[in-house]
């Protein structure tokens, strides 16, 4: 049986009035197929008094709806019975009393903000169509929200049932007839009269454009469930009504009920300790270290998920790490007595030292001998990534009594360049030439830079370097966290973006952390607000997956994982410090979901597509943890849901899954005495 909950918090108006809103505003139209022509359309009505919805003349299927007060919402249960066989697809829509669509923003969890327009024209926003609606395995929570930032008021459609079964659809567009059940349907939104209106189907709808690929929109799909005579499902969902003082507000707000309306747990099933897993994740840097050049480190991009082979390519930051790799294989290595990884460590440190940065002073952040290139178009997040490693490695290193002064002279000179490139609104350029000419101008990924500002004040006791990341603060402040635009930090999308506003939490943190009195209070505030935001991509429940999905087969838990980007619509284990931030957030504020949430994430990321002996899943080589995990009807370039996309980078998966697993790091660093 299936659940689909409306659900209406009562905020300053009486249930009974709302109940009757919701009973004035719900429409309903019924699609009944037969199989090989084109379905018919049936509006249905409802009845003062009635709980069965009437329709112009006798259809195979029977409608019934229930609207009922609950404590601080409206519950609407819909029963759909079969009086013969029947191929049906339900579709709702409530239009929302005296909300204007064009004076308000929309949600769907790690899919749609705002209008989307930071997204690129062939991705889904408002300027392709005010209309949407989505299969709900697309979003980290099975809902929808409106917020209206005339009137701070918003409405926001919940999902309430427990989705476990999927089913193959023979195709992608146009009307399609399931395989078999499936739990999943579709939420969206839209405007119509100038008023805005959220809606619902099932089973699932997508339109006026599915999204199935990378910068591609498709057709549009409705999928039709086939019903035996005297057969019922029913469904359930929640309609939430509450004041909001901005959209920031109402994503705290929708995030907070959306964790308890779904109550995600812990992943109680892993076997593999920490330090086993670490062990496990070694193997990576065994198999993979490599020569390119004059440079060493480990081919962690561009790989082939059936292969994980060996290419000349290295990339400090982003989806290759190096650095961050090199130094948690040395830390390792030594804390385990093994020879061999501590070699390998070193030698890629070494040779960064010696040949890792340019003429005018930066990271040779791309150096690929495969193809006898080099990338000169240089990115904030990449430069800083690699600062970030390196200052790791060089605090390590002094209190091992090792010393290294030309590395902390190349890291001196690299932040000299940095400060240079901060422009006077205190943000940083996306991406630049080593002659600092600016490519990307945009703010976006500045928050990325503050991690490696911070760590330089503590490492050489100058203030400037503090200094420079109080101005990207006031900056993130101004122009990202008031208006939760948290954008572009990615560097292979031009949308919003998980990882931007992860970013901006995280920078908030460690400026936390070096700071005190009424400085340090404002930066919880507003990493506090960000880690809403941030929170808002990640899932509160798992996805089902059909027979034959490989991902749904070895078991694989959503909840827990996060949705990368408007344009990139696939999960994976961004997390990195984000745990540590989430569990000193709940310290500090008083939100225990934080806390609770990071178990989840941290249960949910560990081991779950780990590969080794016995559990590869679909992996060549151990250790090799995958990313393009796509989950809902996506295709990167390759397979579909239940798959991965061929291509990966291990590079930075490994990376994020050690540094959750490495407790308090940044604390750590930030807060030694030295």
């Amino acid at each position: 049986m299936l659940l689909l909950l409306l659900s209406l918090s009562v905020n300053q108006l009486s249930a009974q009035n709302l109940q009757q809103e919701l009973a004035n505003n719900l429409t309903y139209k019924l699609l009944l197929k037969q199989p090989g022509n084109p379905a018919q359309a049936h509006n249905l009505k409802a009845v003062q008094g009635q709980e069965q919805l009437q329709a112009g003349n006798k259809l195979t299927v029977s409608v019934s709806q229930n609207i009922k007060q609950e404590a601080d919402h409206v519950a609407l249960t819909i029963t759909i019975e079969a009086l013969q066989d029947a191929y049906f697809n339900l579709q709702g829509q409530f239009k929302a009393p005296g909300i204007s669509y064009d004076t308000s923003y929309m949600y769907l969890p790690g899919f749609w903000y705002r209008k989307n327009l930071r997204s690129p024209d062939k991705a889904p926003s408002a300027r392709v169509s005010k209309n949407w609606i989505v299969r709900e395995d697309r979003l980290s929570s099975p809902l929808v929200g409106i917020y209206d930032q005339q009137q701070k008021q918003s409405y926001s459609l919940a999902r309430m049932d427990k989705l476990e079964r999927e089913a193959l659809a023979p195709i992608s567009h146009g009307e399609v007839v399931l395989s078999g059940h499936s739990d999943l349907g579709a939420v969206g939104f839209g405007e119509e009269s100038g008023g805005a209106y959220l809606s619902f189907a099932y089973p699932y709808q997508e339109a006026p454009h599915s999204y199935y690929r990378k910068l591609t929109l498709g057709d549009p799909v409705t999928s039709f469930l086939h019903l035996k005579r005297g057969e019922k499902i029913t469904l359930h969902y929640q309609l939430m009504k509450f004041a909001a003082t901005d959209y920031a507000d109402y994503m705290k707000q929708i995030w907070t009920r959306s964790y308890d309306m779904y109550q995600p747990k812990p992943i109680t099933d892993n076997k593999l300790t920490d330090e086993e897993i670490k062990r496990i994740l070694t193997k990576f840097y065994t198999q993979s270290y490599v020569e390119a050049g004059n440079l060493k480190g480990f081919s962690g991009i561009h790989l082939q998920t059936h292969l994980c082979e060996k290419l000349k390519i290295l990339e400090v930051g982003f989806i290759g790490r190096v650095l961050l790799n090199a130094f948690n294989a040395l830390e390792f290595a030594e804390q385990h007595n093994d020879a061999e990884l501590r070699q390998i460590a070193f030698n890629v440190m070494d040779s960064y030292e010696q040949h890792g940065f340019s003429d005018t002073g930066f990271f040779r952040e791309v150096v690929d001998m495969e193809n006898n290139t080099e990338e000169t178009t240089y990115s904030i997040r990449r430069q800083s990534e690699g600062i970030y490693a390196a200052l790791l490695y060089l605090d390590y290193e002094k209190r091992k009594g090792r010393k290294h002064p030309q590395w902390e002279k190349n890291i001196q000179r690299l932040l000299a360049n940095i400060l240079k490139l901060q422009q006077k609104e205190g943000h940083y350029p996306r991406k630049f030439k080593g002659d600092f000419q600016l490519v990307d101008p945009t703010g976006g990924s500045s928050p990325s830079a503050v991690l490696p500002l911070v760590m330089a004040y503590k490492y050489f006791g100058d203030a400037k370097y503090l200094n420079s990341a109080r101005k990207v603060i006031d900056y993130q402040e101004k122009e990202i966290i008031s208006k939760s635009d948290y954008f572009s930090s990615t560097l292979d999308a031009d949308c919003e973006d998980k990882e931007a506003s992860l970013y901006a939490a995280t920078a908030l943190y460690y400026m936390a952390m070096v700071t005190k009195g009424k400085e340090q209070e404002r930066y919880k505030r507003l990493a506090q607000q960000a880690a809403y935001f941030t929170l808002s991509w990640y899932y509160t429940w798992d996805v089902p997956f059909a027979p034959g999905q490989m991902l749904g087969d070895v078991g694989l838990k959503s909840r827990g994982w996060g949705n990368v980007s408007v344009e990139n619509n696939h999960i994976d284990v961004f997390i990195f410090e984000f745990d540590e931030v989430l569990k000193w957030l709940a310290q500090e504020t008083g939100e225990k979901r934080f806390s609770a949430f990071a178990e989840v994430i941290r249960s949910s990321m560990r081991e779950q597509l780990l590969p080794y002996p016995g559990h590869m899943a679909d992996i060549a080589k151990e250790g090799y943890y995958p990313e393009v995990v796509q989950h809902t009807q996506w295709d990167y370039g390759h397979f579909g849901k239940g798959f991965y996309n061929l291509h990966f980078a291990p590079g930075w998966t490994v990376a994020s899954i050690w540094e959750l697993l490495t407790d308090n790091r940044a604390k750590n660093y930030l807060t030694r005495k030295r």
